[in-house]
């Protein structure tokens, strides 16, 4: 299902960012017409390539974009999948005066510590936390274990630990601030139960169920996904709940447009515990293919019409797709010996394979994976036999 218009040529769009995960908003621009620029650091990415104009800035360098994006006569400014770059879409919007969720909103939405803190405040459920600079912080603190400590401002699994015992945690601790922007720790109790990220895109404060997406992690320590499915194999109940709760939390943070992904567990009673919620696509794959390849939705064109100021189109029941979608993330032989099955069983339903080259080097979050591979069926049936095992012990604990 597309958005917009097919051709904009005299319209140009920034793209914050230029990784792989960013290059599909950079080629569904272009196929519109757009003239893309494209900020990031300069390190031969992608979409240095693909850009029609690459501004070698570091995303973090809001004031420079802003003033090049001025310069330029910027109509729009986007990006998926990464909060510290929707940290710069924000400023960039805000001081063009261009569509996007405010200053406030991404702020909330991007600190793990104000993101608790507003759902406390409006009552949406999620696990109770603590912020931390040092281990001494927690002193006359009663902790139940298990605990989770991570970074207050990163996202993609980086510097995230589960702690069962007391004298774990400065080292986890250590480990978080390490990762940290603003040199501060969340120490969090542990949500038990499944785990599914939602997403969403909004206008004007109305948000539009796109897609329940069910994920498979390493498990503890660190967390780090497997893959993921959509739509999550759950019954009506279930997914009615946890988009209620998801909708109210989206109201909370003050997500008024595009994208967002929400991340939550559902215990065996069926209460639903939000763990975190972004005011942008989700990565892995999930917003550039999952949710086109299940539904029909073109999630990435609609960000494009966001940014535009443009409404995007509704999905009404009757034009979605009720396909399966998966991304499986390659950490060994056991990943490649599913790929080489579906390789050679049906080729056909792969959508996206990445280069991958076992070197050998440690995983530490989810950006040193190995490798991915998309792939999708008409049903169930004809995608399970390649998704990886929930919570697989593949890092050292």
């Amino acid at each position: 299902m597309g958005c917009g218009a097919p051709k904009e040529a005299k319209r140009k769009i920034a793209i914050i960012g230029a990784n792989e995960f960013q290059n599909p908003l950079i080629l569904a621009a272009k196929a519109r017409g757009l003239k893309t620029h494209v900020f990031a650091w300069e390190s031969g990415d992608i979409g240095e390539e693909n850009a029609d104009f690459f501004h070698p800035i570091s995303i973090v360098d809001k004031e420079e974009i802003l003033d090049a994006c001025r310069e330029i006569g910027i109509d729009g400014v986007a990006t998926i999948a990464s909060d510290l770059a929707n940290i710069t879409v924000a400023y960039v919007a805000d001081g063009l005066g261009l569509t996007a969720n405010s200053l406030d909103c991404v702020e909330r939405s991007t600190n793990k510590e104000l993101m608790r803190r507003t759902f406390e405040a409006q009552g949406d459920p999620s696990p109770k936390s603590i912020a931390v600079r040092s281990v001494e912080d927690l002193e006359g603190v009663d902790l139940e274990f298990p605990v989770i400590v991570k970074p207050s401002d990163r996202s993609g699994s980086r510097g995230i630990t589960k702690v069962r015992t007391g004298d774990q945690l400065p080292e986890a601790i250590k480990r978080a601030l390490g990762e940290s922007f603003g040199e501060t720790a969340l120490v969090e109790e542990f949500a038990e139960g499944d785990e599914y990220s939602v997403e969403y895109i909004s206008w004007e404060g109305k948000h539009q169920f796109l897609a329940l997406t069910e994920k498979f992690t390493t498990g503890a320590p660190v967390f780090i996904e497997l893959g993921h499915l959509e739509p999550a194999r759950v019954d009506e109940r279930r997914e009615r709940a946890i988009r209620d709760v998801v909708e109210h939390a989206l109201d909370s943070l003050g997500v008024t447009y595009g994208a967002s992904h929400s991340e939550v567990k559902v215990d065996a009673d069926g209460n639903v515990k939000i763990i975190e919620i972004g005011s942008r696509m989700g990565g892995d794959c999930i917003g550039s293919h999952l949710v086109e390849l299940s539904t029909g939705y073109d999630f990435v064109d609609a960000v494009i019409d966001v940014a535009l100021g443009q409404e995007p189109p509704l999905m009404t029941d009757g034009e979605r797709l009720r396909h399966c979608a998966a991304v499986r993330f390659v950490f060994g032989d056991e990943d490649m010996e599913a790929l080489s099955a579906l390789e050679s069983q049906n080729p056909e339903r792969i959508a996206l394979r990445t280069p991958i080259c076992l070197d050998g080097h440690e995983i530490v979050d989810s950006g040193s994976r190995y490798g991915f591979f998309v792939f999708s069926g008409d049903s169930l049936e004809e995608v399970e036999p390649y998704l990886p095992s929930h919570d697989v012990e593949r890092l050292p604990a």
